[in-house]
C-alpha cells in the first residue's frame, strides 16, 4: 500500500523538502569555477574571429578593387582608415573619387600600416611595390593575419605578423 505524504512523521517531510543551503553554495561554487576556467578562452576565440573576420574583408575589397579598375579600365584607389573608437572604414573609389564600395570593420580590429592606400591599375598591377597588411585586435593574445599584395595585384592571406 501506499502511504501518502500527510501519514509520514515530520521529521522525514522536513528532510525531503528541498535542497540544503550548502548544496547550494557548492554548486555555485563549482558553476564559478568552471566559468573562470572557460572566460578567457572565450574571449580569446572571439578576438580571433574578429581578425579573421576583418582580414577577410579587407582580402574581399582588395580583389574587388583590382576587379574594378579592369573591368572600368581606369585606377581604382582603395584606402582605409582605423576610426578609434568608430568602426574602421574601406573605401573603394574611381579616377573622380566616385565611391565604388565601402565595408565596416570591428572597432576592436586594427589595419596595419595606418590609413594607408594602394591604387590598382587597369593593366592589373598594383601602384608600387609589395604591399603587406597586418590585422591586429585590441584583445593581445589574439592571432594577428596578414594580407598580402604583390606587385601583379595577386592577393593572399596568412597567420603571422607583429602588432
Amino acid at each position: 500500500m501506499r502511504a501518502s505524504k500527510n501519514s509520514l512523521s515530520p521529521t522525514i517531510q522536513m528532510r525531503s523538502s528541498g535542497f540544503t543551503l550548502i548544496e547550494l553554495m557548492v554548486t555555485i561554487a563549482v558553476l564559478a569555477i568552471i566559468v573562470g576556467i572557460a572566460a578567457p578562452s572565450i574571449s580569446n576565440q572571439l578576438a580571433n574571429q574578429r581578425v579573421k573576420s576583418t582580414a577577410s574583408m579587407l582580402e574581399n575589397a582588395l580583389k574587388e578593387s583590382r576587379n574594378e579598375s579592369i573591368i572600368r579600365r581606369q585606377e581604382v584607389t582603395l584606402s582605409y582608415k582605423n576610426n578609434g573608437n568608430n568602426m574602421g572604414d574601406i573605401t573603394i573609389t574611381d579616377n573622380n573619387s566616385n565611391v565604388i564600395s565601402t565595408y565596416k570593420y570591428d572597432v576592436k580590429s586594427k589595419i596595419k600600416p595606418n590609413n594607408n592606400q594602394v591604387q590598382f591599375k587597369p593593366n592589373k598591377t598594383v601602384d608600387s611595390g609589395r604591399w603587406i597588411y597586418t590585422i591586429c585586435d585590441d584583445n593581445a593574445a589574439a592571432n594577428s593575419k596578414q594580407v598580402n599584395i604583390t606587385k601583379l595585384g595577386i592577393v593572399s592571406s596568412k597567420l603571422g605578423g607583429s602588432c
